[in-house]
């Protein structure tokens, strides 16, 4: 049995990222500290990367240009590794 698709407010129940896309001349940064209180505000127990799907495929092709959609596009990308692991164990090493 699937799942039901979410609703806007059950996506953003604060109205952030819906409200970002209404504004006039929104930058980047701005979306990015915008979903920061987005993602911070994800019930405990929530598949995050799911609803940023949900919350794409619902404003995305409407604004495929706008700096949110960048953002949540960047959301369902890998973390990029730093290349540092292991902490003092690692650099006791060799």
């Amino acid at each position: 049995m699937g799942q039901r698709a979410k609703t806007a407010d059950e996506l953003d129940p604060k109205g952030v990222i819906a409200d970002s896309y209404r504004i006039d001349g929104i930058s980047e940064p701005e979306c990015r500290s915008i979903f920061l209180d987005w993602a911070i505000s994800v019930p405990q127990g929530s598949e995050a990367r799911a609803l940023v799907r949900e919350l794409l495929a619902l404003h995305g092709p409407g604004a495929p240009d706008h700096p949110m959609t960048a953002v949540l596009r960047a959301a369902l990308e890998p973390a990029a590794q730093t290349g540092r692991r292991g902490g003092r164990a690692a650099r006791m090493r060799g």
